[in-house]
């Protein structure tokens, strides 16, 4: 049974103030006299419509073997329960949780195994019935002061309990509390941004780049968290989006926003343990502006030997709009020697709606310098080199 991810809103929570629909760039949000809707056929997951809904009714995600259409949905007066006659999943346990891991992570072509070099992960340690609880190490911002986004660098210390994790993994957040039905709140998922040793060698603790969304419940709990505070975590999750652990790889990671957590993971490795590796890093990074860049500062700081930084700023005054995979053609030569070896892994992370423009802007590489991407593609997914985790 296939399973696809679909996006609804709760009827309960929306107070109908029509913002999604006009935030919505394709269409995909329409509205009778009884509910917002969203048409699964439309909806590009570019979750564009996210942040500007003052409720948070609009962030809800459900794994379905049928989508629900726009009429089913228009006579809703509640987000329906998991239903096995319809396939519906919602997201509450660790395997539910693996399985909406396993749907972020399958690109076009089909999801792919782990890199060859890469660990055996740790999965499904700790579950919602048996968390385990870390400390506030840290809550820090990491965007200006007066960026329109709000992400922070969460430290978690995890003091005597295991909690093995290694680079592009991801944990979850147990948020305290019930919904309006009284049910505890789901398991909200973040992607781990320290290297497997942690934020500190010898200490035992990670760290989260999470970004506030207005009404969203997990987000403004763990962007509030002080020092000190108690969490529930439960996990690990996540067995193929791992870094390659060959230092002869060259990895070129392309991400917005909170998507460069695992790449922070990934490039704070190599800069620990294989400063001088033969194999290079590459990271596209785009965001707005420079103060709307999560670790611009510590990123800009790196030395050019470690990392080749190319970041894409879309909304600067005075300047055109440049988006990722403008930069991945902007260096199209360089690109397409790394794409020529097989020791070449590509990594895409963050919002649904780059990864066709990642994919269209890497077939004009492979054109250009005599390449098929759609069959370089398939070899570099099965063979663990090429792993996208979108949402």
């Amino acid at each position: 049974m296939e399973l696809r991810r679909q996006h609804l809103i709760d009827p309960v929570v929306c107070i109908r103030c029509n913002t999604c629909q006009e935030a919505c760039p394709v269409g995909a949000i329409t509205h009778d006299a009884n509910n917002y809707v969203v048409s699964f056929d439309k909806c590009e997951s570019c979750r564009a419509c996210v942040s500007p809904c003052p409720t948070g009714a609009i962030d809800n995600w459900l794994l379905v073997d049928r989508p629900w259409t726009i009429d089913e949905q228009f006579g809703w007066e509640e987000l329906p329960e998991s239903m096995p006659s319809h396939g519906a999943t919602i997201v509450e346990t660790p395997s539910e949780v693996s399985t909406l891991l396993d749907a972020a992570t399958t690109a076009t072509g089909g999801k792919a195994p782990a890199p060859a070099s890469a660990p055996q992960p740790f999965t499904n340690v700790y579950s919602r019935e048996t968390p385990v609880t870390a400390r506030v190490a840290g809550n820090m911002r990491i965007t200006d002061a007066g960026a329109e986004s709000d992400i922070r660098h969460v430290v978690l210390d995890f003091q005597a309990n295991a909690f093995p994790v290694l680079e592009g993994q991801s944990i979850g957040i147990l948020p305290p509390g019930t919904d309006d039905k009284g049910r505890p709140h789901n398991i909200r998922l973040y992607s781990v941004a320290s290297p497997r040793e942690g934020e500190r060698s010898g200490y035992n603790n990670l760290a989260l780049t999470v970004k506030r969304v207005p009404g969203g419940v997990g987000s403004n709990y763990v962007c509030d968290l002080r020092k000190d505070d108690e969490v529930r975590v439960v996990g690990p999750f996540g067995e193929s989006f791992l870094m390659p652990d060959d230092p002869d790889s060259n990895i070129v990671m392309i991400c917005t926003g909170t998507g460069s957590a695992p790449f922070r993971a990934m490039t704070e490795r190599r800069r620990r343990n294989h400063p001088d590796a033969p194999g290079r890093l590459m990271l596209f990074f785009g965001a707005r502006s420079p103060g709307e860049l999560p670790y611009f500062g510590p990123l800009m700081k790196l030395p050019k030997s470690l990392i080749d930084v190319n970041l894409a700023f879309s909304r600067v005054p005075d300047q055109p709009r440049q988006y990722v995979q403008d930069k991945l053609r902007e260096r199209s030569a360089d690109l397409a020697v790394l794409l020529r070896s097989a020791a070449t892994h590509i990594f895409i992370c963050g919002l649904k709606g780059m990864e066709q423009g990642c994919d269209e802007a890497f077939a004009d590489i492979c054109r250009l310098n005599g390449l098929d991407w759609a069959s370089l593609r398939e070899i570099m997914r099965r063979e663990g080199r090429y792993h996208v985790e979108t949402y």
